[in-house]
């Protein structure tokens, strides 16, 4: 039996191809979304993410909720930075990739079947 390593675990993962359909949907929607309206959009999936206990929580304690998002964002660039980059690589091609297949649609230029 033929086991994967983990370069080809993180080939499969950053080309969307272990997501399960309604997580791929779901990044493929916020990709959508991320390329119309910008970084506003991220952070609007963020708030949304965040139970309302730590939302107060945020709002009493800014700075510590900065140095806090700081501290994480640096330990996932260090030992996670490939992985996010390309998870947000591939998140990107998808939304171009939509639209693309969606502009060919709407101008008659998709695949007749």
């Amino acid at each position: 039996m033929a086991t994967r390593g983990d370069q080809e675990d993180h080939e499969r993962s950053a080309a969307g191809m272990d997501f399960d359909s309604p997580v791929h949907e779901k990044a493929s929607k916020l990709g959508s979304k991320l390329v119309e309206e910008g970084p506003e959009a991220l952070f609007e999936e963020i708030e949304n993410l965040l139970p309302e206990s730590w939302r107060d929580h945020i709002k009493e304690f800014p700075i510590a909720a900065v140095l806090l998002g700081f501290g994480v964002g640096m330990w996932l660039g260090m030992r996670k930075g490939d992985e996010v980059i390309a998870a947000g690589t591939s998140m990107a091609s998808a939304a171009a990739m939509a639209n693309v297949g969606r502009a060919m649609e709407r101008f008659g230029l998709g695949s007749e079947d």
